[in-house]
């Protein structure tokens, strides 16, 4: 694949209950809301969960996703074709920590810091 290799570990803090922003990772459906730069098939199940494969479009890029982990406070895709790495999502009680590393044509810190402002707006319009 041609690319670079990047990496970049992310933190911030949100104005929301832990399971709120679990719901928001872990359920295709709100995470289509947040995350709205990117095509998620139809026919996703409800939750992720271990084991399951499916393709995103980030533009002109495809991505392949394999569910690795999908926890209470951690979710792990394996990520191929437009990156190839992987994504971790770890959570509490008001705080997500976003980290990625992959060989890509994309800007993926760009990408990471901008997915979590999405989120973080996601969740604060939530809660009101």
């Amino acid at each position: 694949m041609l690319g670079t290799f990047q990496q970049s570990h992310l933190r911030i803090e949100v104005e929301a209950p832990e399971s709120v922003i679990r719901d928001s990772l872990l359920r295709p459906e709100r995470m289509r809301r947040w995350l709205w730069q990117v095509q998620f098939p139809s026919g996703l199940p409800e939750q992720w969960h271990q084991g399951l494969t499916f393709n995103t479009k980030l533009g002109q890029f495809g991505i392949e996703h394999y569910v690795d982990v999908a926890q209470s406070n951690c979710l792990r895709l394996l990520l191929s074709q437009g990156i190839d790495g992987y994504h971790e999502w770890y959570w509490g009680e008001g705080w997500v920590q976003s980290r990625l590393e992959g060989l890509s044509l994309l800007p993926l810190n760009l990408g990471q810091t901008m997915s979590l402002l999405s989120l973080r707006e996601f969740l604060a319009s939530s809660q009101g």
